[in-house]
């Protein structure tokens, strides 16, 4: 094969894709918008071509979710991320629910048929191998999968290691690109957010190993962790948040049983200096969601902690972090495979956590769930939930003991209505506990 036959213009590319297919793009923050772009101005004359998408942070709304297209494009979506989340809500497309961990092997079995990746990836090294650089997560077993793999090459892709790297040899079609990944900017943690990161710091020995989410809390947990030691990195989404821990020694891997002295991750998130620090660096390793994710293999690390948010939760300690109501905001990601994941863990914990109100000022600790509010983590595998007035574990407590713990943590002008809810529902059993 002479390489150079491979390389083409994004329309050309595209021309690959026929009716009928099912097309995986790539997602975190390498959507390949070039060849979306080109994919879309094909939608006069594709029929039923099914788009799967997944988690993603992308700089404008899909191109291809338009009334016009609705005969071209089937939209499907593991993770409802902002290019689609529109075009999902108004009944135009759907999402798949499974855990995030688990794709994978829907895409291995033949469940969910991949014909066509579109990925966004690295330049060349000597060997002709280009990396999916911040984005290993679905897109390792998309390329696995798929008969026919397209590509953008782009300089402004860092070239990750692990599971992440795809010979040119192995593209149907390649695209030279220059174009930037989408930056996310790191969150500024408010006040309330400042207290449930060091509520939670407080409570997260040495040597932990740390899977930590996206966002204010997160950020103010990493703040908090500066005077820890020997602490280790397995986790889904890498950010910003890590790199003074990792440049400072804190975070050096020393204590993992699983690829000690390595940071492991699926997909970044992040601004030019987290893509510019991972590139060719080889203490970071990119793998596939489905190993990442595997709590099996998560809890082979002693004193896992475990570090995400929720919308609400109801007083036996349901997690929602998926849906508003009925709407679906997002998925479930990565959540549940590191809850069960810590707590399989010699020594590991979870932590939930969230602001005990909305910006509106509606209280998201609730007698019950929203109506129609999907159960992400559920009460039997809850453990730490902390908000801004305090963090209480629910490991081991009956439903009425849950209660409790739950409402000292509310929103103060909360906790008289939600101690009526709580008797009633839960009768002496509860009432018992008040003094």
């Amino acid at each position: 094969m002479n390489i150079a036959d491979i390389y083409m213009s994004a329309d050309e590319a595209v021309k690959l894709i026929e009716n009928g297919d099912h097309v995986f793009i790539q997602g975190s923050t390498s959507t390949p918008e070039v060849l979306c772009d080109a994919l879309a101005r094909r939608g006069n004359e594709l029929r039923d071509v099914t788009l799967y998408s997944a988690f993603a942070v992308c700089r404008r709304e899909a191109p291809y979710c338009r009334k016009e297209y609705l005969g071209a494009f089937n939209v499907e979506s593991f993770f409802v991320s902002n290019g689609v989340r529109r075009w999902i809500q108004e009944g135009y497309g759907s999402t798949i629910p499974r855990f995030l961990g688990e794709v994978p092997a829907l895409m291995r079995d033949g469940t969910c048929r991949v014909d066509v990746a579109l990925l966004n990836c690295s330049m060349p090294n000597e060997e002709g191998y280009v990396s999916f650089g911040v984005s290993a997560d679905l897109a390792t077993a998309a390329a696995e999968c798929a008969d026919r793999v397209i590509a953008q090459i782009n300089p402004c892709m860092p070239f990750s290691y692990g599971d992440c790297v795809i010979h040119l040899s192995a593209l149907s079609a390649a695209v030279k690109v220059e174009d930037s990944l989408v930056e996310v900017p790191t969150a500024v943690p408010t006040e309330e957010e400042i207290r449930i990161g060091n509520a939670i710091a407080e409570l997260i020995p040495d040597e932990a190993t740390l899977q930590i989410g996206v966002g204010g809390i997160p950020n103010a947990v990493l703040r908090a962790l500066h005077a820890h030691r020997h602490l280790g990195l397995h986790t889904e989404a890498m950010t910003d948040g890590v790199l003074p821990l990792i440049e400072k020694g804190i975070i050096d891997n020393s204590r993992k049983v699983v690829m000690p002295g390595k940071s492991v991750a699926s997909l970044a998130l992040g601004s030019r200096k987290l893509y510019d620090y991972m590139d060719g660096n080889p203490d970071i390793i990119f793998k596939d969601v489905a190993w990442t994710n595997n709590p099996f293999i998560i809890a082979q690390n002693p004193r896992v902690v475990s570090i995400n948010s929720c919308l609400e939760i109801d007083l036996t300690g349901q997690i929602c972090a998926d849906s508003i109501g009925t709407r679906i905001f997002s998925g479930i990601g990565g959540q549940h495979d590191f809850v069960y994941g810590s707590q399989l863990s010699e020594g590991g914990m979870s932590f939930l956590a969230m602001l005990s109100k909305t910006a509106k000022g509606v209280n998201k600790i609730k007698p019950v769930l929203t109506e129609g509010a999907g159960v992400v983590t559920t009460r039997f595998q809850t453990n730490y939930v902390v908000t801004e007035y305090g963090a209480v574990d629910l490991r081991g407590k009956n439903l009425a003991e849950r209660a409790r713990l739950l409402i000292s943590i509310a929103a103060p002008e909360f906790r008289e209505e939600l101690e009526e809810a709580a008797c009633r529902r839960f009768g002496y059993s509860f009432m018992r506990l008040k003094n």
